[in-house]
């Protein structure tokens, strides 16, 4: 029997292309939620805005996502968790270890660009796992593509079928509102950039007289013919496909001026899977069992700039988390308690008593945790599904003030243990190599160690293009290699090591001249 408390619990993401409308759209949830009182831009900070998504420094700058944001809150008696991703794609890494943390997803697609590339990346992801999805396609307001055209579009480019639950009335300047399918009715809205629009007209299906006060005679017929197609074409939901991952219902609006959204949240709570079963690599931890499991799927430094404080994202997989009781650190084989775990609204921050599988919960973080670190109530797991992949970019760490070697080096090993990037260490002489996906990580790192840590550095780029985790049976072998391959081995940040090559050539040759040696291109070799 599942409890209750488990059922309530609603755990996905939201991701996108950068500028899809990703994080408008987590605000507007937030609204309808009752979490936030009026929804504003990422880039203006006013006083009043105290519950926005993106609150570090830079993202506020910039007007991007570049950290995996937390929110919770009540909806229709469900909890609502919400991990709002970084859409920018030099910070995928840190999406693909949110989705390890969440039971479904929803994508939102821009409707006047289409599918993007990093749209097709994030769905293989969610394809890797099966994670059910839902597509949201955003800015009908404005003029873009024909609903049918995008649909196939979609199809096509991301491999999924599709089940559209709401269909838009007009498009751009013509766009009148949302008809919902799933509800079988028709919501009319007012653009509101800010609260939530009152004038909703509900009607009980098309045919209601009502309808002909707010619709022009052709719009009423183009709609019925459009639903009579997509019935035609798409036809009804079918839950478990959509569960497991191979349909994805579909819904329209414009998130800036409130249009569709509740259609969205509304059908959203009913279909979307509560908490499931997870793998670990020694068995499959059920969700309802007794004992508490989780994982930290992320870490993040200096939530709070005044303190210098280092929190853990711990995702609850089974049984019940309680504040103040002792659990097991798998990785380092010892008890903590945790005497102030933290519940999450954006960067509100609030003591938590107890959670439950799906709960996402905060722990304050003195070095313990490294990303992928298992807590239990005393069995020996490891959840499975928290790689880290070989970086594009290479580049040695130069210290720019001697004085502050001590902060230099504490930035760089909390920042790279946060997961923004990745650090190798290289000897003799202990270099410091930062792997990352693009360039903006590290303006993000060198934004960071100057405003949080007070220390400059200077990255110097190197040739490497790629790397990969070396193994061998052989233990002497692999010395060995570490030994003659010196100039291009570093140590990650579990201390295995890791061959970084200039191209894909150099792995070929070196792989056919050490037989022995295995190449890995993720960290989950073990």
């Amino acid at each position: 029997m599942i409890h209750p408390e488990i059922e309530k619990r609603k755990t996905f993401a939201i991701i996108s292309h950068p500028d899809a409308g990703k994080t408008t759209l987590t605000e507007k949830f937030l609204l309808f939620g009752g979490a936030i009182n009026t929804a504003g831009a990422v880039k203006r900070n006013k006083a009043n805005q105290s519950n926005t998504s993106d609150f570090m420094e830079i993202e506020k700058q910039r007007g991007i996502s570049v950290a995996t944001s937390v929110m919770g809150f009540e909806y229709n008696g469900k909890r609502i968790n919400i991990l709002d991703t970084p859409g920018h794609k030099d910070f995928a890494e840190d999406t693909y270890r949110t989705l390890s943390a969440v039971d479904s997803v929803i994508l939102v697609v821009d409707c006047v660009k289409g599918v993007e590339e990093q749209t097709e990346k994030l769905m293989a992801v969610c394809r890797m796992r099966n994670t059910p999805v839902i597509i949201f396609i955003n800015k009908m307001d404005r003029e873009g593509k024909d609903a049918f055209d995008l649909l196939d579009e979609i199809e096509q480019k991301l491999n999924i079928s599709l089940c559209p639950l709401s269909w838009p009335i007009g498009q751009g300047h013509t766009f009148k509102g949302v008809y919902s399918i799933y509800n079988k009715h028709l919501n009319l809205f007012e653009p509101d950039k800010t609260k939530i629009s009152a004038n909703v007209i509900e009607v009980n299906d098309l045919n209601d007289k009502n309808l002909e006060k707010f619709l022009k005679v052709k719009e009423l017929e183009e709609l019925k013919g459009d639903l009579e197609l997509v019935n035609g074409v798409y036809g009804d939901l079918d839950q478990s496909m959509y569960t497991e991952g191979l349909l994805a219902p579909v819904f329209f609006g414009s998130a800036i001026n409130n249009f569709g959204i509740k259609e969205l949240l509304d059908t959203f709570i009913k279909i979307a899977p509560s908490p499931r079963s997870r793998e670990a690599e020694q068995r499959e931890i059920l969700v309802g069992e007794k004992a508490f499991t989780g994982f930290v799927f992320k870490i993040h430094a200096n939530l709070d700039p005044k303190h210098r404080d280092r929190i853990a994202f711990l995702r609850v997989c089974s049984g019940k988390f309680e504040r103040n009781k002792f659990y097991f650190h798998t990785r380092q084989n010892k008890k903590l308690k945790f005497s102030n775990p933290m519940d999450f609204m954006a960067n509100e921050k609030s003591i938590v008593e107890e959670a439950w599988p799906g709960d996402v919960v905060g722990l304050y973080d003195s070095g313990n945790f490294k990303i992928g670190d298992t807590l239990t109530e005393g069995e020996m797991l490891k959840f499975k599904g928290i790689p880290s992949f070989s970086p594009e970019i290479f580049k040695e760490v130069e210290n720019r003030d001697p004085l502050k070697t001590k902060q230099l080096e504490k930035g760089i090993q909390q920042l790279t243990e946060e997961g923004v990037a990745q650090l190798f260490t290289q000897q003799p002489g202990n270099r410091k190599i930062i792997g990352a996906v693009g360039e903006l990580q590290f303006e993000v790192i060198a934004f960071r160690l100057e405003h949080e840590y007070g220390a400059k550095a200077f990255f110097r780029t190197l040739s490497y293009t790629r790397s990969n985790w070396v193994t061998s049976k052989d233990k002497k072998k692999l010395e060995e290699f570490v030994k003659r391959k010196q100039l291009h081995v570093g140590q990650d940040k579990d201390g295995h090591p890791v061959f970084l090559a200039d191209n894909e050539f150099m792995i070929n040759m070196t792989q056919r001249d050490y037989p022995e040696i295995e190449f890995h291109k993720t960290s989950e070799f073990k």
